[in-house]
């Protein structure tokens, strides 16, 4: 299908890293499947995609670990296809870390950088001008099992930038981290890659952090790339319904054109209504579309709302209060069970929820909000 039309396409991006039609095959199986990206100089990219996606391998043709059945890889204007991984400019910092537990923080900063051409004293002058940079200088003489988690996310982290690589390869770099500790890691890690002007590839199968990491994500789908643009490009403007399912929640049903004449209509016979839609092209009347909307963008209230929002009524089936929000499920007179999330901006016994369990209530958006999807 055609891409999601976007109010900014992400297309003025320099090719410092080239995947060219890169297919990977093992046996009769194609972990990925002719893929082309172009990577700019500085940027900050994820390949984002579940388990078996072939993100990962995608990841490994780049270190050169795996060798591509067909396609290249070209990093600042010199094909690397061919080229064993240790002559290539890169690092890549293991979901592991892979720290030597006998050798102290510094050791373990420096030992990437003894077989280079460097006296003793610089490989140290290297090492603690990486852990300055990841805020770890007075740590410089322990031992990882003497750090936390984070800490040691992070002295990983300056061993693979102590060698100054062209490109530096992350895979799941956040995945042994708690949830709090992940957040101010994504933070940290965006900051120093700012910093060196490195350019980093994250593999990740956390939406969350791609979207938080990123400048452009690409997402990945039996091996072959569904979407790539900007975090908010991918969420806000999806291409196809894997994207728009895939990427944060989203309520998604069959629709049928009914008319466009300055404005689109939409019937939706799950939720029992005719939506007015904002976009507009390349539809024709008739023609069956997936209709999307997300949860956030539903006002929940229990009073009719004024037009021209979309409105349905329906009663409160569920309700998940998470703090901040909460998480409606509201069942329509179909049967359907539409979701909508509501930010708790009162503080009081009932944690500011506008509507409990068994209400009947109003659920309305914008025509904007509406997403068209034609597969």
């Amino acid at each position: 299908m055609d891409q999601a039309q976007t109010p900014t396409a992400a297309s003025a991006h320099s090719d410092f890293v080239r995947i060219e039609n890169v297919t990977k095959s093992f046996g009769s199986v194609a972990a990925v499947k002719d893929v082309s990206i172009n990577i700019g100089k500085g940027e900050l990219f994820a390949l984002l995609g579940g388990s078996g996606c072939g993100k990962t391998t995608l990841l490994r043709i780049l270190a050169g670990f795996e060798t591509p059945t067909s396609g290249r890889i070209v990093i600042d204007g010199k094909d690397m296809t061919k080229v064993p991984p240790y002559e290539r400019p890169i690092n890549m910092m293991f979901q592991s870390y892979a720290l030597f537990p006998h050798m102290s923080v510094e050791k373990n900063v420096a030992y990437g950088l003894k077989h280079d051409a460097m006296s003793a004293s610089e490989r140290k002058d290297r090492a603690r001008q990486m852990l300055d940079l990841v805020q770890l200088s007075d740590l410089a003489h322990r031992k990882p099992h003497q750090l936390s988690g984070g800490q040691r996310q992070r002295v990983a982290l300056a061993r693979s930038l102590a060698k100054h690589p062209k490109v530096l390869l992350l895979d799941e770099p956040l995945g042994a981290l708690d949830k709090k500790l992940r957040e101010h890691t994504q933070f940290e890690i965006a900051n120093i890659q700012y910093k060196t002007g490195i350019t980093f590839v994250v593999v990740t199968h956390d939406q969350e952090e791609a979207m938080t990491l990123a400048d452009r994500i690409a997402v990945m789908d039996r091996g072959t790339i569904r979407q790539i643009g900007s975090a908010s490009e991918v969420y806000e403007y999806p291409n196809c319904a894997f994207v728009a399912g895939f990427i944060g929640s989203i309520n998604m049903f069959d629709g049928t054109i009914k008319t466009i004449n300055g404005t689109t209509k939409v019937g939706v016979p799950m939720l029992g209504a005719t939506l007015e839609v904002g976009e507009n092209s390349n539809l024709a009347v008739g023609q069956n579309v997936k209709v999307a909307v997300r949860p956030e963008k539903i006002n929940i209230s229990r009073d009719p709302p004024p037009a021209p929002m979309n409105r349905i009524e329906g009663t409160v089936d569920d309700l998940a209060y998470f703090g901040k929000d909460s998480l409606y499920r509201v069942k329509l007179a179909t049967g359907v069970v539409l979701q909508a999330n509501n930010v708790n901006s009162h503080r009081d016994q009932e944690g500011g929820r506008v509507a409990q369990w068994g209400d009947k209530v109003w659920l309305s958006f914008e025509p904007s909000s509406v997403i068209l999807l034609r597969d």
